[in-house]
């Protein structure tokens, strides 16, 4: 999971001029299959991404690519995430 913040102090008319390449990459990546689901954050200052990648190294390869990130506009907090695996107790007899 990402969570890509826009860094205090960016004015919103430096963010929109990048927008429409990076909604095109954007879309690009969830074509690929590397963008899962996309949210965007309530607080406006955002969005928050679920990758389908195998480690944080490859998300990070792949948001740091991104044109926002280019212009070091934005910043990203990373989260690994996986199966809840207290469901396996829900499979196995008591």
């Amino acid at each position: 999971m990402v969570i890509l913040t826009v860094k205090t102090g960016i004015a919103r008319e430096q963010v929109m001029a990048v927008m429409p390449d990076e909604v095109r990459q954007t879309v690009q990546l969830y074509l690929d299959g590397k963008i899962r689901e996309w949210y965007s954050r309530a607080d406006g200052r955002g969005a928050v991404f679920l990758l389908d990648v195998k480690d944080v190294a490859e998300g990070h390869a792949i948001m740091d690519a991104l044109p926002l990130a280019k212009q070091d506009l934005v910043d990203h907090e990373y989260i690994a995430v996986g199966p809840l695996m207290p469901l396996r107790l829900l499979t196995t007899k008591p």
